[in-house]
């Protein structure tokens, strides 16, 4: 049986949620200027410290304006945590990848937020488990096992 949008239950857990993220956000915030990095550089430079991409997905990815982007990578190049390189597949291409400083840095910023992980830490493993399973399911991502 499908519950309706507004009821109580489903309410409590789209505020608890809402909580959750916005409390992120501000922990993400608080630790990005510890580094002298805006929220949004500190969220680029995380993104390009898993892998190098071109300006427009990360603009995907990040759910914004391929310009902003532009801006964004322009301070952290300034910074030296950032360069452009062309792409090996496509010269026409060029990458924003991080430096060696720039992956210390979201290596360091990734390590202080500690707002999910020392909650997360107090649940079990199955626990922990069965919440990605759910988050997962929720955003439509197949979790594993899953039929």
């Amino acid at each position: 049986m499908a519950t309706s949008p507004a009821d109580p239950l489903t309410l409590e857990v789209v505020e608890l949620i809402g909580t959750v993220v916005a409390r992120y956000y501000a922990e993400y915030e608080q630790a990005a200027a510890t580094h002298a990095l805006t929220g949004a550089q500190a969220r680029v430079l995380g993104l390009l410290s898993l892998e190098p991409m071109p300006m427009r997905h990360i603009a995907q990815k990040l759910k914004c304006e391929p310009s902003n982007i532009t801006g964004i990578v322009d301070r952290l190049e300034a910074r030296g945590l950032v360069e452009r390189r062309p792409d090996p597949n496509d010269r026409r291409i060029k990458l924003a990848v991080p430096t060696e400083e720039g992956l210390g840095t979201a290596r360091r910023l990734r390590d202080s937020l500690d707002f999910a992980r020392e909650p997360l830490a107090e649940l079990s493993a199955q626990e922990r488990t069965v919440l990605r399973d759910l988050l997962k399911r929720m955003l439509g991502v197949e979790a594993p096992g899953a039929p």
